[in-house]
C-alpha cells in the first residue's frame, strides 16, 4: 500500500489527537436494533428522534471536550441534525470532537464453522468511506467477532476476520481516515483468564500480520481490543490487578511499539470494572503506547437511565455521563477521579 508522506502525516496526527491524554472514544455506534434493547429495558420508545436526542445529549454535555476526543457514530447518527437543524457533526467538530463512523455491516454465520462469526461490510466500502469524509468522519471502526468454545476460535476464523480487519484498515487509510481495528475476544463463556490470554493473543498475532501484509501505516492505526477476562461463566473471576497485568503482557508480546495508541472496549464489563482495569493498567507504566478508552455501554448507562427519554431529565443525565467520563479520563492516568 502506497501513502504520500502528507497523507501518513495526516493519518498519524488524526491518531494521536485520538488518544490525546486525558481524552477517550466515546462509542455511539449501536445499531438501530442494539439501542431499541436499551430503550426497552426503561421504557423509552425506539424512535429516530428519541435516538437522535439522545445521542445528542450525549454530543452536548457540558465540557465533553475535556474528555472525549472522537466520538463513533452509526450511518443513521452521521447524517442526522439537531432539533434547531445543526448536523450533529458540526455540534461535535465544533467543540473539536472528532466524528467516526462504524463501517462494518454485522457480524454472520461463517459458512462451514458452526458458532462462529464473521464480519461483513467490504463490498462497495471505498464509496461508502468516500461519503462518510464528506459528511465529516476523521476515522472509522470495524469489529470482528471471536468466540471461545470447545474447539473455538479455529484457525480459519482468526484468518478470515484478521484478514477482513487488513483489508478495511487499507481503504480506510487510502480514504484519509484513521482505522479503528477490534478484534473482540467474547467474554460470553465459562473459560478461564488463562484461556481468553491465550486466545486474544493469537488473534493480535493474526491481526498484526495481517496489516503489514497490506502494507497498512500502524502509525496512524488505533487496536481497539478486549481486555484479558475469563468468561462469564467462569466460578474463577480474576481480580482487577490479574486484569491489567495479563492484558498488559499480551499487548507487549503481540502489539508493534508503533501503533499510534490502544482503545479499550468494555466488553461487558460494569462501568465501574472498566475503569478500574484501565486505571490500573496505567500504573503499570510506562508503556510503549497510550492506553485509552472506546467505551459504549461503560460510558452511556447512568446517563441513559437518568435520561429515560424525557425532556427535564437531560441536564441529570448529562451530568451522570460527565461523571463516568471524567473517571476514565482520569483512569487513563492512572488515577481515580
Amino acid at each position: 500500500m502506497h501513502l504520500t508522506p502528507t497523507q501518513k502525516s495526516h493519518l498519524e496526527a488524526t491518531a494521536k489527537a485520538l488518544v490525546a491524554a486525558p481524552k477517550g472514544i466515546l462509542a455511539a455506534d449501536e445499531s438501530n436494533a442494539t439501542i431499541a434493547k436499551r430503550f426497552e429495558a426503561i421504557g423509552i420508545p425506539n424512535s429516530e428522534t428519541a435516538r437522535r436526542d439522545y445521542r445528542h445529549l450525549l454530543f452536548t454535555s457540558p465540557d465533553v471536550a475535556k474528555t472525549v476526543s472522537g466520538v463513533i457514530l452509526y450511518d443513521e447518527t452521521i447524517r442526522q441534525k439537531a432539533a434547531d437543524g445543526t448536523p450533529l457533526t458540526k455540534i461535535l467538530l465544533d467543540q473539536g470532537v472528532f466524528p467516526g463512523i462504524k463501517v462494518d455491516t454485522g457480524a454472520k454465520e461463517m459458512a462451514g464453522y458452526p458458532g462462529e462469526k464473521i464480519t461483513e461490510g467490504l463490498d462497495g466500502l471505498r464509496e461508502r468511506l468516500a461519503e462518510y469524509a464528506k459528511l465529516g468522519a476523521r476515522f472509522t471502526k470495524w469489529r470482528a467477532v471471536i468466540t471461545i468454545g470447545a474447539g473455538t476460535p479455529t484457525p480459519a476464523n482468526l484468518h478470515a476476520n484478521t484478514h477482513a480487519l487488513a483489508r478495511y484498515a487499507a481503504l480506510a487509510q487510502e480514504a484519509g481516515l484513521v482505522p479503528i481495528v477490534e478484534p473482540e475476544v467474547l467474554m460470553d463463556a465459562d473459560n478461564t483468564i488463562q484461556v481468553c490470554e491465550a486466545v486474544t493473543g493469537q488473534a493480535l498475532q493474526n491481526l498484526f500480520s495481517e496489516l503489514k501484509t497490506m502494507g497498512v501505516h500502524l502509525p496512524g492505526v488505533l487496536l481497539k481490543p478486549n481486555m484479558v477476562i475469563a468468561g462469564k461463566k467462569c466460578p474463577k473471576q480474576a481480580t482487577a490487578q490479574e486484569v491489567a497485568e495479563r492484558t498488559v503482557k499480551t499487548l507487549k508480546a503481540h502489539v508493534p511499539k508503533t501503533v499510534a495508541g490502544i482503545v479499550f472496549l468494555s466488553g461487558g464489563q460494569t462501568p465501574e470494572q472498566a475503569t478500574d482495569h484501565l486505571r490500573i493498567m496505567n500504573t503499570l507504566g510506562p508503556h510503549p503506547w497510550v492506553l485509552s478508552f472506546s467505551y459504549g455501554r461503560a460510558l452511556q448507562e447512568p446517563a441513559l437511565k437518568a435520561w429515560a427519554g424525557k425532556a427535564a431529565n437531560v441536564k441529570k443525565a448529562q451530568k451522570e455521563f460527565q461523571a463516568v467520563a471524567n473517571a476514565n479520563a482520569q483512569a487513563t492516568l492512572g488515577k481515580k477521579a
